[in-house]
């Protein structure tokens, strides 16, 4: 299997994975949004390869692997590479579900989660606790790349309660994943304080030093893509991973566009509403759409007045019944 990381062209762009967000709807409206060349790979939502180990589990975790056909022929004509990310702790069960992914669903990557910082997560080992297990956090990389064809990368931070950054990608470096994807907090940080770009300067000085071919993106605090561009400029790193920048302009891979008036937003919620219910109407709680609608909601008179009633939407019917009310959009 190809290593697409390899042919990413600088500077490059990531869509981070983010747990009830970046499912198959909203990977497909942000690609819809791209201007191309703009974006070069998205992730799946956190994937628990425990949970697809289970026979009674696996029904429900492989949700966060579903891909719309719609999603699939856009992000092929966009060149946008599809990676499911996963986490755990158990290297055989990662071998395992490594191989069943591989087998049975069309990625062009896997990714490790090793950075998610939720109390409840690292209570079990998992994600950002492996920083501290270096030993097994190594075994766990093998072990996947031994179950997959697929290039595997690695999403961390850079320590636990204070950075310890060199010391932690030479670790990650002896067992060669396809890329590795630095937030620059620590587990501690959570999402508190302001990511350090130093230690992402760091991490490309070790990779540089011992590894050069693999590829090092920065994450945290990129709210801009003119900010994403001065960030690789002054790291030397290959790219950045924009996470909750997207949520302040889901039009952010289309840096062109200055201002987005009110009815192109209220037609995006509308088309990502309806492509909500088309894919998960039945099966997942139609308020996860609310966080979607304070994002397109904003930066427009009259805007605060309309997330306040969404809010008290009860269901797709009274969204589409709002604004047949009182919108029309007619040429």
């Amino acid at each position: 299997m190809d290593n697409f990381w390899q042919h990413i062209n600088r500077p490059a762009f990531l869509l981070a994975p983010m747990e009830d967000v970046t499912d198959t709807v909203f990977r497909e409206i942000v690609a819809g949004m791209t201007t191309p060349g703009k974006l070069h790979a998205v992730f799946t939502e956190f994937t628990s390869v425990e949970g697809m180990n289970h026979p009674k589990g696996r029904e429900r975790v492989s949700e966060r692997l579903i891909v719309n056909e719609s999603e699939r022929v856009l992000l092929k004509r966009q060149n946008i590479k599809l990676v499911a990310q996963i986490w755990g702790r158990n290297p055989e069960v990662y071998y395992n579900i490594a191989k069943y992914i591989s087998e049975n669903y069309s990625f062009d990557g896997l990714d490790i989660n090793m950075g998610c910082p939720v109390k409840k997560i690292i209570k079990t080992g998992a994600c950002s606790a492996l920083i501290g297990e270096p030993d097994l956090a190594r075994e766990i990389i093998l072990a996947t790349k031994e179950g997959t064809r697929l290039p595997v990368s690695v999403k961390t931070r850079t320590g636990i309660k204070e950075h310890q950054t060199e010391e932690w990608m030479e670790h990650l470096l002896e067992v060669d994943p396809a890329a590795i994807i630095l937030h620059g907090r620590t587990q501690k940080m959570q999402s508190d304080g302001t990511a350090n770009w130093e230690e992402i300067a760091k991490a490309v000085e070790v990779k540089d030093r011992l590894k050069p071919h693999i590829p090092v993106y920065g994450n945290g605090d990129v709210y801009s893509y003119s900010d994403g561009l001065k960030r690789i400029e002054e790291t030397n790193a290959d790219g950045v991973m924009i996470g909750r920048g997207i949520f302040q302009n889901p039009w952010f891979f289309s840096p062109e566009k200055d201002e987005i008036s009110a009815q192109e937003r209220i037609q995006k919620l509308l088309e990502h509403t309806q492509l909500f219910e088309k894919t998960w109407g039945g099966i997942k709680n139609f308020n996860i759409l609310k966080r979607f609608y304070k994002i397109y909601l904003n930066s427009f008179p009259g805007a605060a007045r309309l997330r306040a009633a969404l809010m008290e939407a009860k269901d797709y019917g009274d969204v589409y019944r709002y604004f047949e009310k009182e919108f029309d959009f007619s040429e």
